[in-house]
């Protein structure tokens, strides 16, 4: 069987996105009915895009392009090659290209799958004195290996089978999620507050700040000279592009420490339930949490992360849910006093108040919430090894050596 050479607009349509403001700048385009992908939502995507972070109205449409449902997503920024197939219509940013195959040549997930093999090669190319980037003409001068589209076809049913499994595991991840959600909404969403603290809590109730009820609050770091990415093997060191949601972690961007580092480092190391918090950037204040050896049994952050856990790990579910409620995702953001370079540090996190129930209503609701979240990461560690199954067939069936 005969693979051909061929360049990405030979097999189909190639285009960069046309939307380049960015909600802090331009709010009137943003809140309408048309989906906005941005490059985190295409990383925290497995392989196709359902969830999307902003939305243009007709403004921001007119501005933009709406690529339809079956898109192939890829960033050429930050984080470059990552990819994700639209699973709706949307617009997306500059800093995403869009391939959209010619029906008679090429099948979209054989495409992406090229992109998963092939990503480390394309980060090796890209240049940019700030950051890595990858530009469309770089882009256009790959050539991919294609087979007929039959073939095409068959490998990409065969390792979709997986990401299909992959995915519908993230949609009981979700309803999991949701179900927790729930509990505490029920429990203490009347009891939320903005600027103003609440006066009438029941009693036993109380505001604290992090500072009364954290035992630790710490971040990591990473070896003098930055990470040695020719490293194979060792320790992951989490950053920030690794907050992106409870059960979820992006295996692909992940950067490795040596052994011995990790060994001498005093801090940082993660632990299980540690709640993870992106502290500087753009998405000062998102939030997670680690349990049961998920994703890996040895890790740590790097200085981009903030750890933290309550004094008792009773508390440890309720202060990770008062802190992904999107009212402290807000809070956390507003703490950050510096716009040129956004951030936050120890003094002002623990500075942040809080709602603290008594003690047996915290007990209560981590009954409710310890099954749910133990779930959670049984479904996640499942999503591992079927990722590590399908990436030792990835790369056996995209160059030909097992025959379909």
């Amino acid at each position: 069987m005969k693979w051909e050479l061929k360049t990405f607009d030979e097999i189909g349509f190639i285009g960069r996105g046309k939307s380049r403001h960015r909600p802090r700048n331009a709010e009137h385009l943003y809140g309408g009915e048309y989906p906005f992908v941005q490059t985190g939502d295409i990383k925290a995507a497995n392989f196709r895009i359902n969830e999307y972070s902003q939305t243009y109205n007709e403004a921001g449409l007119a501005q933009s392009k709406l690529w339809k449902e079956g898109t192939l997503c890829i960033t050429i920024a930050a984080n470059i090659a990552d990819t994700a197939i639209l699973g709706i219509d949307a617009c997306f940013p500059d800093s995403v290209i869009g391939f959209v195959p010619y029906e008679d040549k090429s099948d979209v997930r054989f495409v992406k799958y090229f992109f998963d093999i092939f990503q480390a090669r394309m980060k090796s190319i890209a240049v940019g004195a700030a950051q890595d980037n990858l530009s469309l003409e770089k882009l256009l001068t790959f050539k991919i290996p294609t087979p007929p589209l039959p073939t095409q076809r068959k490998i990409a049913s065969i390792l979709s089978a997986y990401d299909d499994l992959i995915e519908n595991n993230l949609k009981r991840i979700k309803l999991l999620e949701e179900k927790a959600q729930l509990h505490y909404k029920i429990e203490f969403g009347e009891y939320q507050f903005g600027d103003k603290e609440p006066q009438n809590l029941p009693k036993g109730w109380t505001i604290k700040s992090i500072g009364d009820i954290y035992g630790k609050l710490e971040s990591g770091s990473r070896p003098k000279g930055g990470i040695d990415k020719e490293l194979k093997e060792g320790i992951a060191s989490v950053g920030a592009e690794n907050v992106i949601g409870l059960g979820k972690y992006n295996y692909q961007s992940e950067k490795l420490i040596t052994e011995a580092f990790f060994e001498n480092m005093n801090r940082g190391k993660i632990e299980n339930k540690d709640i993870l918090i992106y502290k500087d950037g753009a998405y000062i204040g998102k939030t997670t949490l680690f349990q049961d050896d998920f994703p890996h049994e040895k890790c740590c952050v790097n200085e981009h992360v903030f750890l933290l856990r309550s004094k008792d790990d009773l508390y440890q579910n309720y202060l990770f849910f008062t802190l992904y409620q999107k009212l402290y995702f807000d809070k956390m953001q507003q703490l950050n006093a510096n716009a040129a370079q956004p951030g936050i540090n120890q003094e002002s996190l623990k500075s942040l108040r809080i709602l603290w129930p008594s003690e047996n209503v915290i007990e209560e609701f981590n009954e409710k919430v310890e099954s749910l979240m133990k779930l959670i990461f049984v479904v996640a560690k499942q999503n591992t090894k079927l990722r590590e199954a399908r990436d030792i067939l990835l790369p056996k069936l995209m160059n030909g050596q097992i025959e379909v």
